[in-house]
């Protein structure tokens, strides 16, 4: 699906969604001001805030353009930041995270050596505490290794399944592949930034990935805009949806492998948090997705937690025997 070329090419509008964010907004809006490569503009979407959050933005000036407006959450804030921005390009980074020096430089370099591609992402540090080093997020030899000498994923789908999902703080998309996607989602309580990028993901499957960290993730602040609400429901609930979105796109063989690993991944958290009905209504209601033994696994973390690991453990000692038989018979 082709895009239109916007009369201002290759600008940028950095959108920052913030809600209670007084502590940190400040942190986020320089590393954007210090970019090497500057940002057109920078705009800041106060959801709501109670606390002086809105005060900390003014504070800079006409550098930074508030938009101040009631509680519509993650996705009504960003939302806002696309409509009023005037550039061809979108960069996001939530309140609470940062940038890198070079990342808007080294990305639009990288959209000049691949013009077709209409988004793209990179590699990020993550921040567990002041106390502990930055560690970058993904492998980049790995990386590589799976790129093979391209600076892109042919499918979306491909790079998510090989764990190079599209963090926020670094995608950078077209305005106008955000708006025909149909921006994100409101209501959508968790996830709307993986729900976004698999609805552009159906329209242009390529994305671009730059192997070396851009911006630094800050995993340490739990009540920020983007990381509440992790009822299981949600989750489910995305995740249906998205098994017929794709259906909608032909794109169905490619999603489903997404969604189950999202499943599962979803579901070990809650094994790990001791959710256990949570895990048994997940499992029942995605149960033909699941291998028998995946099944096995989930009731029996939820339902007999403390004998679960031994049993598990039988399993997988009696299923590597069998394996062993089958071999030396042939």
């Amino acid at each position: 699906m082709s895009l239109t070329t916007n009369e201002t090419p290759n600008t940028i509008s950095a959108v920052i969604p913030a809600y209670n964010a007084e502590e940190y907004v400040g942190r986020a809006i320089e590393s954007v001001l210090q970019q090497t490569r500057p940002a057109e503009e920078v705009i800041v979407v106060d959801d709501g805030s109670t606390d002086r959050t809105a005060a900390v933005v003014a504070g800079f000036g006409p550098k930074v353009r508030l938009i101040v407006q009631s509680k519509a959450g993650a996705s009504g804030a960003r939302n806002a930041g696309i409509k009023a921005a005037q550039s061809e390009w979108i960069a996001f980074l939530d309140a609470d995270d940062e940038w890198l020096p070079e990342k808007l430089k080294v990305q639009m370099a990288h959209l000049r050596r691949n013009s077709d591609l209409v988004w793209t992402h990179g590699d990020y540090f993550k921040s567990v505490s002041r106390e502990v080093p930055l560690q970058p997020a993904r492998d980049m030899n790995r990386a590589e290794g799976i790129l093979r000498g391209k600076e892109y994923f042919t499918s979306y789908f491909e790079g998510f399944l090989s764990g190079f999902y599209a963090w926020t703080g670094t995608v950078l998309a077209r305005r106008e592949a955000l708006i025909k996607a149909g921006l994100f989602q409101m209501g959508q309580l968790r996830a709307q930034d993986t729900d976004m990028w698999f609805r552009i993901a159906y329209k242009w499957p390529p994305i671009g990935f730059i192997s070396q960290p851009l911006a630094v993730y800050h995993e340490q602040i739990p009540q920020s805009i983007t990381k509440t609400h992790r009822e299981s429901k949600i989750m489910g609930d995305l995740v249906e949806r998205h098994f017929e979105l794709s259906r909608r796109f032909g794109k169905y063989e490619d999603f489903r492998p997404c969604g189950i690993m999202m499943l599962q991944t979803w579901m070990r958290e809650l094994v790990e948090e001791e959710r256990r009905e949570e895990i048994l209504e997940l499992t029942d209601r995605f149960e033909e997705l699941f291998s028998k033994r995946f099944i096995m696994e989930m009731r029996l973390r939820a339902q007999h937690p403390l004998i679960a690991p031994a049993c598990i453990g039988v399993v997988g000692i009696l299923k590597k025997l069998r394996l062993i038989s089958s071999e030396q018979r042939k």
